[in-house]
């Protein structure tokens, strides 16, 4: 099993962007899978194979403009985010960025689950196990 917590505010894989010189990706997108990979190589886990599952578990900041009321709410999980990003760029960023290192391909991943929450202390869980037949 692999677990890796990513700090931070969690982000979204951006959509490749096309100009004259060809295409590129965001940097924002560079930087945050960047930090997945390094924050995997130092943690020493070992490439996973086979048949995987990925939970991603995503922890957004509570804004401070928020009540008192609805921030304990948001921190008990009875309000949950309903903003950006979108739960699939938040999976796809975090798959991408361990291509070849927590596992040979993405392609290995049967089954996903992405969920968004708030926290005190925004950051991103990931979570790869192997996938057994229930």
């Amino acid at each position: 099993m692999i677990k890796l917590t990513i700090p931070g505010n969690p982000a979204a894989k951006g959509r490749p962007r096309v100009c004259k010189w060809g295409t590129y990706t965001p940097e924002k997108t560079v930087n945050y899978e960047t930090l997945i990979k390094e924050l995997f190589i130092i943690s020493k886990q070992e490439k996973m194979e086979g048949a995987l599952r990925l939970e991603v578990l995503a922890h957004f900041p509570v804004t401070k403009s928020t009540s008192k009321k609805n921030k304990k709410k948001m921190l008990d999980g009875e309000i949950r985010p309903t903003k950006k990003p979108d739960w699939d760029n938040i999976g796809k960023i975090c798959s991408d960025a361990l291509n070849g290192l927590a596992y040979d391909d993405d392609s290995q991943i049967v089954l996903a689950v992405v969920g968004k929450w708030y926290s005190e202390e925004p950051h991103v869980q990931i979570i790869i196990s192997k996938e057994t037949e229930v």
